[in-house]
């Protein structure tokens, strides 16, 4: 386990003191990422705590906050208004500075794009250049540099961000089985012409024919006529501030077959049989609802693999992904697959294509199927997510994101002693400028 020094940041002051400092350091939000983006061993780990609203238009859904605000704090304060966030992952519980960080991706990837889209400008604390404003008309190389950058280019203090008008907080959804990949490629092309929103999940233990098979979730934001009479009584309503907590971590031997084996029976149940009017907490949070989630995947702990591969042979390459992974001696769990519209640039990671993400526990047998991922990965002219990895090597991260070198320049100049840096940067070889 990598020990870190942590410190909280409350103030733009403290942290330009600390850059005068030769300790290096890295701005951490909620510490949800799954690898160690947000961790540093021989320097300091800062929280950042700033989480102030600054403005807002009610006429536009322009808002501009500090960076350590959450996404479930801007859906509390603004959703009775009207305006949510347009862009959302998996978890609502992280912060702006860190969506930037990792150019967060949604479920309409393919209509809406990355977290970049809805972000006008945002203030950032670098080393060398001090205060900046970066937007697409000013430092455009460093915005860009910026979104899945990984924190590394500086401490963003402001962030201005378009919310999207929303009439109600449900989503009218629909689920459609498929036996196996090749149809659930057609329900892609299909469906996502009339949804704006979708994501699939498929058995990852099946074979054969049967290889691929799984639930298309698809989805479209309620409007007010669209909902009962009952929901119109409170159209806008806010996710529940209750959760369940896992107490304990389970035994890393009940973490087998057989359970992957029945939590995936379970999902396949529980996603055929969604109700045809969800709730948003529930369409794009469903984990939030358990606390310490990640206690189910034992002590060891777990990686949860993603990658995108372009729209290029994607029925072989995906179809030799999961015959990787179905054949394998790691269990996989939960798994979540997606189809993916154009990317942005420098370390961004998403792509026009079909993005698989993937849950497997820490096994010993885990890093030799990892490798044998990101061979097919790479020989497809796809990339593994940065702000998920967990083992890339340097000289396959390169291979994969050909633009490092250019990202490794605005680096430079922002940044020229590596004062910020974490486990990521050091593994990968981005502060070798140095």
């Amino acid at each position: 386990m990598i020990e870190t020094k942590l410190k909280q940041l409350t103030g733009i002051d403290q942290y330009e003191s600390i850059l005068t400092f030769n300790e290096p350091n890295i701005v951490r939000g909620l510490g949800r990422s799954y690898s160690d983006q947000a961790v540093l061993a021989n320097g300091l780990t800062l929280r950042n705590k700033m989480s102030r609203i600054l403005e807002f238009n009610s006429d536009t859904g322009l808002l501009k906050a500090e960076s350590g605000i959450s996404i479930a704090e801007i859906i509390e304060v603004f959703l009775d208004k009207g305006w949510f966030p347009p862009i959302v992952p998996g978890t609502k519980f992280i912060t702006l500075g860190g969506a930037i960080a990792n150019d967060i991706h949604g479920k309409a990837h393919h209509v809406d794009g990355t977290f970049v889209n809805c972000v006008s400008e945002f203030s950032m604390v670098t080393p060398e250049k001090g205060r900046i404003i970066c937007s697409r008309s000013e430092n455009e190389d460093v915005f860009y540099a910026t979104f899945g950058g990984l924190g590394l280019l500086g401490w963003i203090d402001t962030v201005t961000v378009q919310l999207k008008k929303v009439e109600t907080s449900y989503f009218k959804t629909t689920a459609v089985k498929v036996k196996n990949l090749r149809e659930m490629i057609d329900a892609f092309n299909e469906y996502d012409q009339n949804y704006r929103y979708s994501v699939a999940w498929f058995d990852p233990l099946a074979r054969g024919e049967n290889l691929g098979k799984g639930v298309l979730s698809l989805g479209n934001i309620a409007k007010y006529q669209d909902v009962d009479s009952g929901k119109q009584k409170n159209p806008l309503k806010l996710h529940s501030q209750k959760k369940l907590d896992l107490p304990v971590y389970l035994p890393n031997f009940a973490l087998n077959k057989l359970s992957g084996q029945i939590l995936n029976k379970l999902i396949e149940y529980s996603q055929s049989n969604a109700p045809a009017l969800t709730h948003y907490d529930k369409f794009f949070f469903p984990l939030d609802a358990i606390g310490q989630w990640n206690r189910g995947y034992g002590t060891r702990g777990f990686i949860q693999y993603q990658f995108v591969i372009p729209m290029k042979d994607e029925y072989k390459i995906l179809k030799e992904a999961m015959n990787l992974i179905s054949s394998s001696d790691c269990t996989p769990f939960l798994n979540v697959l997606k189809k993916m519209g154009k990317g942005s640039k420098y370390l961004s990671f998403p792509m026009e294509g079909y993005t698989l993400a993937i849950d497997f526990p820490i096994s010993k047998k885990l890093p030799e199927l990892v490798r044998k991922l990101d061979d097919l990965v790479l020989s497809a002219g796809g990339r593994v997510y940065l702000g998920k990895d967990a083992f890339l090597e340097r000289d396959v991260f390169r291979k994969m994101y050909p633009e490092w070198e250019e990202w490794q320049n605005i680096k430079c100049q922002l940044d020229p002693k590596g004062k910020i840096q974490n486990e990521t940067s050091k593994r990968l070889g981005l502060l070798s400028y140095l």
